[in-house]
């Protein structure tokens, strides 16, 4: 029986004016979700890289710092999109401080339960509601962790008739799929519109939308961009939409705003945008071999030997970052540049 106050508004609209998009269900959901909770760590629902061990903040920290310096060592700002709890950025100024660079600091964050948490750890940054509010006045160095898997997405069902939108319906208080009544063939790549009958095809406007903000932003001010995220080179059929509580799947129509909705990320769509936008990209690449590449092997050791009691826990730190079984393989890496900039380090 439908109590939170979300899951009863939904279902009243739905009641009043049918089934909606899925990614309207998504991202009011998420909406919610995120401003209502800190859902990171043991106490959360899942944990991030940044959170796992502080090798990764500091080496994406040096990885700019390193791009920083080859590009001549202009005025920059970071910028962080969707920053958790601010360990990433906690980290990777640390690390930049260590080479001379202090860039001021700017979170792209909506979630005051966040902000509270980020300003913790960096105190100094300023928040903004998306990329509208930064200064354009130096270039960016921007980063997106587990950003983009977050932002709503709609999917379009094969049927022996074409493709038709699913959209989410209501009924005796359970939120469910259905198949809308309206064909999209024309949405769908040429080369998947033969897909079999019950294939799903997953799009993402709004990260489109935030890689053309990204572009005209990197294009005007110069800089570059790193996307760390779960995700595939697309496009591609599949349904990837889950539910993550407690640090368990669950199911992503139960509960909406009480548990984090995500979608895998089409990178490869991601970079054509990019491409077309006339930026530079690099990869994606696996996070895995990306890690080893920028030092992540020698980090630990010297983590370790300045800490021989917890040097297991810190090999156990670096293998669910780059072990193939863990966040290695599926976690992927893309870094998207202003024209003439540097080749970043790792691809």
């Amino acid at each position: 029986m439908i109590q939170a106050p979300l899951a009863q508004r939904l279902a009243e609209g739905i009641a009043a004016s049918g089934p909606i998009p899925l990614a309207q269900y998504m991202a009011e959901a998420n909406a919610h979700y995120y401003a209502t909770r800190d859902p990171i760590g043991a106490r959360g629902d899942f944990t991030t890289a940044p959170e796992i061990s502080q090798m990764f903040g500091e080496l994406i920290g040096l990885w700019f710092a390193d791009l920083w310096d080859r590009g001549d060592r202009p005025p920059v700002r970071y910028v962080e999109f969707g920053p958790g709890r601010g360990t990433l950025a906690a980290d990777a100024l640390r690390a930049m401080r260590k080479v001379g660079l202090e860039p001021p600091v700017h979170f792209i964050e909506t979630s005051p339960v966040l902000r509270a948490a980020q300003a913790e750890r960096v105190p100094d940054a300023e928040w903004h509601v998306d990329l509208v509010g930064v200064p354009d006045d130096a270039a960016l160095l921007i980063v997106a962790n587990e950003f983009f898997d977050a932002l709503p997405i709609r999917q379009f069902v094969k049927t022996g008739e074409g493709w038709f939108e699913r959209l989410v319906d209501c009924t005796s208080g359970v939120f469910h799929g259905v198949v809308g009544d309206r064909r999209f063939d024309q949405i769908v790549p040429q080369t998947l519109r033969d897909a079999p009958e019950g294939s799903i095809l997953e799009t993402c406007p709004a990260a489109i939308a935030v890689m053309r903000q990204l572009a005209a932003r990197l294009h005007h001010q110069g800089g570059v961009a790193l996307i760390a995220d779960y995700g595939y080179r697309g496009p591609a059929t599949g349904e990837t939409l889950q539910a993550v509580r407690g640090h368990a799947y669950a199911d992503p129509f139960a509960d909406p705003g009480e548990q984090d909705l995500t979608a895998h990320v089409d990178f490869g769509t991601l970079a054509q945008e990019a491409v077309a936008e006339d930026l530079e990209i690099y990869g994606p690449v696996e996070q895995g071999p990306f890690l080893e590449a920028l030092g992540i092997g020698p980090r630990a050791a010297s983590l370790a030997a300045a800490a021989p009691d917890r040097a297991e826990d810190i090999d156990i730190a670096k293998r669910r970052l780059t072990g193939p079984d863990a966040m290695g393989h599926l976690f992927k890496m893309l870094a998207v540049a202003a024209p003439g900039a540097p080749e970043p380090a790792g691809f």
